[in-house]
Order: C-alpha cells, then sequence, then structure tokens
C-alpha cells in the first residue's frame, strides 16, 4: 500500500507555551525535546531565541542530547522594516541558536501589512524575500509560516500569493499556510490548499498551521493534507494561545489510520498515549480523560450490553485497536456493568473463571453493596481490582497502619504549609515513624505515608496525585453525611483512580490514597515478575 509521506512540526514549545498556565523551565523543555523525539516527529518549534534569555539558554543545551529523529527549529520573524537582515537582532540571535532550520513568519494579509505593521505592500514583500533568501545564505534551511494566509487569500488573493511567491523565491523549502485567528471552515481551508498546491506544489512543499477558536483546528488540518498539504504543524496536546493549536495527538494517528499517510516512523505510533501522558505530566496539567485516542475514557465502555459485544469482538464499539496507540480498552466498574465486565477483570488472574462461577456473583455482589454504601467504581478503576484481587485470595498488603493523625494550624507559618501529619506503619515487622507538611491535611498525609514507605519501596517516590475530588452523599445529614474521594494518580508513565468512603473526609480520603499507593506497588511487582517469566 503507497502511503502519502507528511512531516510533522510540533510546536508545543513554542506555540504551546503561549497557552494560558503553562510555564516550561530549560529542563522541561529538554525533557519534552526527548518525548518528541522518541515519538518521531519530523521537526520540533523550540522557541525564539530572540524574545528571552531563558531560550537563548535551552538552544545551547539541547545541543548536548543526541536526537534520533527530530530536527530542532529556531523561530522568529521577517526583518523589520527600513533596516537590512545584517542588522536585524532577531535575524542574528536565530543564526546564533545554531540550529540548521529556521522558521520564519511574515505577513500575508495587507490588512496586516498596512494597518498593523504600517508598511507598504511593495516593502513587505521585500522583507520576506531579504530574510529568507539571507537565512538560506547563512546555510539554514527556512521554513516560511504566512501568517493569517486564509484571511489574506479571501480579502486579496493576489496579494496572498505574491508573499508565498517572495517566500519561495528567497528559497523556503516549505510555505505553511496559517489559519491564525482560528475561524476557518474546512472545506474553504481545503479549497485555499488546493490553490496554493497547484500554484507551488511542484516546487516547494506546502504546509498547515490551525487553531481551535472553532473547535475545527484538526477538521481544517485534514482537510488541507486531502488539498494537497505535505506538513502539518500543531501541539502533541492541543494547548496553546486562546482556544489551543491543532492537536498533533488526534490529527497523527487520523492521518496514519483514517488517511493512508505516514507521519512517524514505522513501529512508533504506539508510543502515542504514552508520549502524551509524559508531556502532560511535565506541563504540570490534567489530561482530559475524553480525549481521543489518547485519553483514559478513549476506548472506555459501561453499559452492559456494549461490553458484552466488545469482549466477543471489539470492532461491535472501536473504531481501531486501542493497541495501535499505546492505550488501553477500559471496562467501567458500576451496577450496570454485568457479569462480563467482572469476568475480563478476572481472567487477568484466573483465565479457567467462567461467567457462571460463584466468585463473578460473589464481586457482583459486594460491588452492589460497596456502590449502595457511596463507593463509585466507573472512576475508580484502582480500587476496583484491588477489590477484585482482594476477593479472589490475590492480594497480600503492602504495610499495617498503626495509626496516623493530622493537625492544621491558622494563620499559618508560611504562605504555603499550614497542616501537618503524623504516622506510624508495619512493613514485615518493622516499625516506620514519619512526619509530614503540606498545604492542606490530605497533602501533609501523603507526604508522611510517601516518605515511610520510600524506605522499603522507592518505587513510591514516583507517585504523584494529579487530581483530588471529594463529593458529599446524603447531604440531608448535615455534617453527619458520607463523603466520597476520588484521588486520582501517576507514576509519569500510567495513570489509575482510586476510592475512598466514609463520614470522616480525612479517612475516606486515607483509603483512597493507601488504594493508590498499593496499586503502584502491585503493577511494579507484577511487571517485575513478568521480566523474569
Amino acid at each position: 500500500m503507497a502511503y502519502k509521506q507528511i512531516t510533522i512540526l510540533d510546536s508545543t514549545l513554542r506555540d504551546g507555551a503561549q497557552g494560558g498556565g503553562i510555564s516550561f523551565s530549560v529542563q522541561d523543555k529538554l525533557y519534552i525535546v526527548q518525548a518528541l523525539d522518541g515519538l518521531g516527529v519530523s521537526y520540533i518549534e523550540a522557541g525564539n531565541p530572540g524574545s528571552n534569555p531563558k531560550d537563548l539558554e535551552f538552544f545551547e543545551e539541547v545541543k548536548k542530547i543526541p536526537l534520533q529523529n527530530a530536527r530542532i527549529a529556531a523561530f522568529g520573524s521577517t526583518r523589520r522594516k527600513d533596516i537590512s537582515c545584517a542588522e536585524d537582532a532577531n535575524l542574528q540571535s536565530l543564526l546564533v541558536a545554531g540550529t540548521e532550520t529556521v522558521v520564519i513568519f511574515g505577513k500575508t494579509w495587507d490588512f496586516q501589512v498596512t494597518e498593523i505593521l504600517h508598511a507598504s505592500l511593495e516593502e513587505n514583500l521585500a522583507m520576506i524575500f531579504d530574510t529568507v533568501r539571507f537565512l538560506r545564505e547563512e546555510g539554514r534551511k527556512v521554513i516560511y509560516d504566512a501568517e493569517h494566509f486564509f484571511d489574506a487569500y479571501i480579502g486579496n488573493a493576489e496579494y496572498a500569493m505574491r508573499t508565498l511567491e517572495a517566500a519561495a523565491e528567497g528559497g523556503a523549502e516549505v510555505l505553511c499556510l496559517c489559519e491564525t485567528k482560528g475561524g476557518m471552515l474546512p472545506l474553504d481551508v481545503r479549497n485555499m490548499t488546493e490553490a496554493v498546491v497547484r500554484r507551488f506544489g511542484g516546487s516547494v512543499q506546502v504546509g498547515i498551521h490551525t487553531h481551535n477558536d472553532c473547535g475545527l483546528a484538526v477538521a481544517n488540518s485534514l482537510l488541507a493534507v486531502e488539498g494537497g498539504a505535505l506538513h502539518v504543524q500543531g501541539t502533541i496536546l492541543g494547548f496553546g494561545e486562546r482556544t489551543g493549536n491543532a492537536n498533533l495527538s488526534s490529527i497523527i494517528p487520523d492521518l496514519e489510520l483514517k488517511m493512508k499517510c505516514r507521519c512517524l516512523p514505522e513501529g512508533k505510533l504506539c508510543d502515542l498515549t504514552s508520549v502524551c501522558r509524559r508531556i502532560a505530566e511535565i506541563s504540570n496539567i490534567t489530561m482530559d480523560t475524553g480525549m481521543p485516542y489518547v485519553g483514559t475514557s478513549a476506548f472506555a465502555h459501561k453499559a452492559g450490553m456494549h461490553i458484552d459485544a466488545v469482549t466477543k469482538n471489539p470492532a461491535a464499539y472501536e473504531h481501531v485497536d486501542p493497541g495501535t496507540v499505546g492505550n488501553d480498552r477500559v471496562f467501567l466498574m458500576s451496577e450496570v456493568a454485568g457479569r462480563s465486565t467482572i469476568l475480563e477483570k478476572i481472567h487477568r488472574f484466573d483465565p479457567s473463571v467462567t461467567k457462571s462461577s460463584q466468585i463473578v456473583g460473589d464481586i457482583v455482589n459486594r460491588m452492589k453493596e460497596l456502590e449502595h454504601d457511596g463507593y463509585q467504581f466507573e472512576g475508580a478503576e484502582g480500587s476496583f481490582e484491588l477489590l477484585v484481587r482482594k476477593s479472589m485470595g490475590k492480594y497480600q498488603p503492602f504495610f499495617k497502619l498503626h495509626y496516623y493523625k493530622t493537625i492544621g494550624e491558622k494563620p499559618s507559618l508560611d504562605n504555603n504549609l499550614c497542616s501537618f501529619a503524623q504516622l506510624k506503619i508495619e512493613v514485615d515487622g518493622q516499625l516506620e515513624v514519619t512526619a509530614g507538611e503540606g498545604d492542606g491535611p490530605v497533602h501533609a498525609l501523603d507526604v508522611a505515608l510517601r516518605k515511610a514507605l520510600e524506605r522499603f519501596y522507592p518505587a513510591v517516590s514516583q507517585i504523584r496525585l494529579t487530581d483530588y475530588k471529594v463529593r458529599v452523599l446524603g447531604s440531608s445529614s448535615a455534617t453527619a453525611s458520607k463523603v466520597r474521594v476520588l484521588i486520582e494518580s501517576t507514576d509519569g508513565t500510567d495513570s489509575w483512580t482510586t476510592v475512598g468512603v466514609s463520614t470522616d473526609i480525612m479517612e475516606a480520603s486515607w483509603l483512597a490514597l493507601v488504594d493508590s499507593f498499593e496499586y503502584k506497588l502491585i503493577k511494579d511487582l507484577e511487571r517485575r515478575y513478568r521480566s523474569f517469566m
């Protein structure tokens, strides 16, 4: 089968860094470069070395990392008006960055040229041509980003084409059409991309860069490829300025699995989910569970009939095999799940168990009792798996609690830490007493438990709590009501959720916290066991 080759440029470190709440240290950026290179993207647009000292430091440090797949690209603008390229500090900083590839953006929309840049249309063409030619003469490969291309084409198609012509004549290898405001519709993007490909496709590669202001960034990118674009830009998790950029975690599998394109080196698509979760961890964000392909709910099933069908043939309700993108099928636990769901979990430990076996009924009944008491296993796969293990005798506690206590202090001693926890645990007859402080009692308890267990189980240092939710159950009982606590955790590779229920919020939190740590330790133990098999 003949595949169309698409080059992928990831702009997480440049355009993505403009998203609200996103701030990368130099070390963060280096970790993300390694993750994206491992995935196999073609280019990593890593920032503007002329904008701040941190980016300049990054470009020095990234030279020390041996890359297997990706090329680092520095980002900047065309020369300023009324000066030469040699005098332009921004262009000089691009040369200092030392990247083989440079991404340059320039004005395409006549409105932007005259009203924002306050330059003549002819001067803008000279700025584009001069900049690209200057960089080419300095030995750089140039990707030219045509800012506001689609608005420009609608307003003045002839001039928009002339700006592309100036970049092509200057020596640009890629003409990337930027849908900067995010307001275009897919068919319009395809038609305008086709017009550019007809004009320039024989000499340069045409690319697409879209934003998500209408929720159409992915669709617009795919339609541009349908129109002939061979270069796609975006960010790996879709975050960026305003409503974000085109989400490459959707675009890449869409192109590879649906449109007969090749975006990554062969065999790399199955790393997509783990790379996305790694980058989310570095970026300090929580991935939306409903993200296509890579979200924890992307292949989740709840209704009993759906689950029964999927266990017989996954194609009944899944558009692709989860494993192709490195994700997992999830059967959500609830009173509507049915025996097929329970059976799928049990088969991980004992494939001989059938739907009519007594243990299946016992687990279903126990689950329903707990859900009647306020537990919710639909969003707590980690706790449900521990329930199955306990019911089947496949569980051994990793530690025994003697006591814990928490203390709050107001006003706090400093601006952050206002709670303290102390606990005593026992592991194989050895006692450990530790204390922790945090910005709340649960945080302090987490710190204390982690400190106590690290002596016996160093892997707990990898665990990080990413989300904490509390819901009051039976509010008519006022302060005597039960509370349900859900804790989401990650070790940087996998994510899991655990649950605890009690009339005491700290006890509910403790139950969920213990399940979180034990789930991680059990998984690590099983991985080590399999490695010796």
